[in-house]
């Protein structure tokens, strides 16, 4: 479908439903951390994916990111972000210890991070999946850090689309002390959306 043509009845759809499914991963990482996350109400973009550096502090700052595919009824993909000082809060409030090695991700903290991926991920996507009775799963994650341009750019070769408009679903999501803050997006496939928007009784 032509993701430029929505109306605003189906992204006002599209951001309910992911602020439900945000909700849900909310509260799967509270219970992670032990400690109250707060997000903010979904926003629902048509941008390039390229222009997403500059939401994360320019394409210098530093990130660790985890890139999902969503396989299932419905096929697209998601992309958690988290400045690099929050991965390592993350990293400490779940081993019980200070990552000590500068921007050097162990095997372990990387498998931590990805961990936290697909708990949050599959939160989203059950939520998800049960409002539309649809069957949505995330793919193995695959973590990267380095510098938010960098991050970005391997997801658009991931995706194949450099350059292209996509359908965005961001949410902004931050620890009651601030001290962990993360962005999680949502991607859907163009051809997902018309099985999403028809699941909701709304597609064009």
């Amino acid at each position: 479908m032509d993701i430029e043509r929505l109306n605003h009845e189906q992204l006002d759809a599209l951001r309910e439903i992911s602020n439900i499914g945000m909700g849900h991963a909310a509260t799967a990482l509270s219970q992670l951390v032990g400690k109250t996350v707060h997000l903010d109400v979904p926003k629902v973009n048509i941008l390039q994916i390229s222009q997403v550096p500059e939401v994360l502090g320019g394409p210098q700052h530093l990130v660790v990111g985890i890139y999902m595919q969503i396989l299932g009824d419905a096929r697209g993909n998601i992309l958690l972000i988290f400045p690099l000082e929050s991965a390592m809060e993350l990293v400490e409030n779940l081993l019980l210890k200070r990552p000590a090695h500068g921007t050097a991700l162990n095997e372990l903290e990387v498998s931590t991070l990805k961990e936290v991926g697909n708990i949050l991920s599959s939160a989203f996507l059950n939520a998800l999946g049960t409002l539309l009775k649809l069957t949505l799963i995330p793919s193995v994650p695959i973590l990267s850090c380095d510098m938010a341009g960098a991050v970005v750019d391997y997801v658009l070769i991931e995706l194949g689309k450099a350059g292209d408009i996509s359908l965005m679903v961001e949410t902004e999501f931050r620890s009651e002390e601030d001290r962990i803050k993360g962005q999680f997006y949502m991607i859907p496939g163009a051809d997902s959306l018309e099985i999403i928007l028809t699941s909701l009784g709304i597609a064009t």
